[in-house]
């Protein structure tokens, strides 16, 4: 709060100017990413692209543990769909929650909330890396299922 001859007072703090939202009249909003398995085409494809940056240059470096038989990683992953889409979410919530002009806890809520949950899903022996071995991709089987609106033979 600021006094009539001008000083700040310690009660209220000045607050900062609010930055451009979208909101604004006149103002597009800013686009939201959508969540890749939503996407087709061309933008599957950037998406997909934005992804492998980010998983090679910024997670695999840093969280990339060596690959064991209880620890899997697939050299190919952008081939199980099970992954590009835990991995798309994971960058989602690194983009949120890393950003500076967010909460300072953000990125411990990642590596707690989101990170950790993640690679430990990914890796598992029975995750979908299953069956890779480093340089060897093994594609997944899709599960059979039936349609429950198929009439059965009389």
């Amino acid at each position: 709060m600021t006094t009539a001859a001008g000083e700040q007072t310690m009660l209220e703090p000045e607050s900062e100017p609010e930055e451009n939202s979208g909101t604004e009249e006149g103002a597009p909003p800013a686009p939201q990413p959508e969540f890749i398995l939503y996407l087709g085409g061309h933008d599957y494809e950037d998406a997909l692209f934005q992804l492998v940056e980010w998983t090679h240059n910024v997670l695999l470096p840093v969280y990339g543990r060596e690959v064991t038989s209880t620890a899997l990683w697939c050299s190919r992953w952008w081939e199980h769909p099970e992954a590009v889409a835990q991995l798309h979410g994971l960058w989602l919530a690194w983009a949120e929650l890393s950003n500076p002009a967010q909460d300072m806890t953000g990125p411990a809520a990642w590596h707690r909330d989101f990170l950790g949950p993640v690679m430990a899903t990914l890796r598992d022996p029975m995750g979908p890396f299953a069956g890779c071995k480093p340089g060897n991709h093994r594609p997944k089987d899709v599960p059979q299922v039936e349609s429950p609106f198929v009439a059965a033979d009389a």
